[in-house]
């Protein structure tokens, strides 16, 4: 049922979300969304003019949205301490409690399902796409760069990869507590995530004991 203190684009692009992640795109309708949305068709294409334009906004949104959730942990993170990689593992553990709050679970990434089928969408689509894979890359490299000048890591280990593990293990967590039906298994793979980077930076702890 539409909110009428929301504005129509924003129900459109709202009730798109959700039946995107939920079936794909090819199977959403413009009819079934101007019926969830209350609204003409006309009214529809007031606002997108077609479905690509409508998947454009759709994915610019979603990756706005990440930003913020990434934002809001490594700024509290970073409030919490001074140190790369204590304040890096306390920003991944706060993204996992995010996702593990999610009552029924992490929803779906539009970036993945962009990805699935990527034939469906035009050449700058699939460039928003891979400009947000890209800047999740860089993200996350700056943070283990900051790790690494402080840290020697025990591993040889390009950092490129370890920051795209974040997104594999994010996507990969996704689909699993899907498949599965168990919402804990993303937040639990990224705290293992977690765990992987603290074993590979953190100083070994030398006994005092014979």
């Amino acid at each position: 049922m539409a909110n009428l203190d929301v504005p129509k684009k924003q129900q459109i692009l709202e009730a798109a979300q959700a039946a995107i992640l939920a079936k794909g795109f090819s199977a959403t309708s413009i009819d079934e969304l101007i019926a969830e949305v209350g609204i003409s068709k006309s009214g529809f294409f007031y606002h997108f003019r077609d479905k690509t334009i409508l998947a454009r906004a759709l994915l610019e949104r979603y990756i706005e949205q990440d930003d913020v959730v990434f934002d809001r942990a490594f700024d509290e993170a970073d409030a919490l301490s001074e140190d790369p990689l204590h304040s890096f593992l306390i920003a991944l553990k706060l993204l996992a409690k995010v996702f593990d709050d999610m009552p029924n679970g992490h929803p779906g990434c539009m970036v993945a399902c962009i990805c699935y089928h990527e034939q469906l969408f035009d050449q700058e689509v699939r460039n928003i796409n891979a400009k947000a894979v890209l800047s999740w890359r860089t993200r996350f490299r700056k943070r283990i760069e900051r790790i690494a000048e402080r840290y020697e890591p025990r591993i040889n280990i390009d950092l490129d990869d370890l920051a795209d593990m974040f997104s594999v293990v994010g996507d990969g967590g996704i689909i699993l507590s899907r498949v599965v039906g168990d919402k804990s298994l993303l937040p639990r793979q990224l705290l293992l995530y977690r765990d992987f980077v603290r074993l590979i930076f953190e100083p070994v702890q030398v006994s005092d004991k014979p």
